[in-house]
């Protein structure tokens, strides 16, 4: 079996399929997909798709990168979704410390070459973190940002090799917002404090009002996306 021409094929036909179906449908279909070979990651900036997932696949789960370069806010909220909502957390860290990284890399590699940074962080430490899984839930929306416009329903990953899944790719801000409101979501208290995007402490500053609300992520670089979604 060719599992990328197959898993194209399987992530081609149901995006076109659950276009217009609700985020729990989408949750459904992956889960009677892939059964306990689906997972989610969250970055902790709310519990939305921590709240729909756990609906649909109690138990779940829920992988979240631990980079060491988190804010205190993120740490809390990671603890607080773990405790309330219905999950298998799976906390994942790269192989290098930060102290180790410091001095393998040089210190602050974050702001002499982010691209690395994130590379070292994230993207490896997830690679590995998904070995298990042939399939992800995401919350990637596209309204998000221009990178993400195109963002399907469901998606094949052709560098990792599985189908990503995105059951609010449709949504709007202002249907998360409502979402929230309605079902008393947990938060990241940092988005109420000008954070509306939230990634490492280091490469993290607030947005103003009007501004795109992922400017505040590696101000000042060319750099728009940690690399685990593009």
């Amino acid at each position: 079996m060719n599992v990328t021409l197959d898993g194209q094929d399987l992530a081609d036909r149901a995006a076109a399929e659950l276009e217009d179906a609700s985020a729990q449908e989408i949750i459904q279909w992956a889960s009677e997909t892939f059964g306990d070979r689906l997972c989610m990651t969250s970055s902790m900036a709310d519990a939305l798709m921590v709240d729909l997932a756990s609906q649909v696949v109690p138990g779940i789960d829920v992988i979240f990168l631990d980079t060491g370069y988190h804010f205190a806010e993120t740490i809390g909220t990671r603890d607080a979704v773990e405790s309330v909502y219905p999950i298998n957390l799976i906390n994942v860290e790269p192989q290098r410390s930060v102290a180790e990284q410091d001095r393998d890399l040089g210190p602050r590699l974050h702001g002499r070459n982010p691209g690395i940074c994130c590379h070292v962080r994230k993207v490896e430490p997830l690679q590995r973190a998904l070995e298990p899984y042939d399939a992800w839930l995401t919350g990637l929306r596209r309204d998000d940002a221009a990178t993400r416009r195109g963002t399907g329903v469901v998606q094949w990953d052709r560098r990792k090799k599985m189908v990503k899944v995105n059951p609010i790719a449709r949504w709007t801000r202002e249907e998360v917002d409502t979402y929230i409101e309605e079902k008393g979501v947990l938060v990241n208290p940092l988005q109420y404090d000008g954070f509306p995007s939230i990634g490492c402490a280091p490469c993290t500053r607030r947005v103003a009002g009007g501004e795109d609300p992922r400017s505040g992520r590696w101000a000042g670089m060319n750099k728009t996306e940690c690399g685990i979604h593009v």
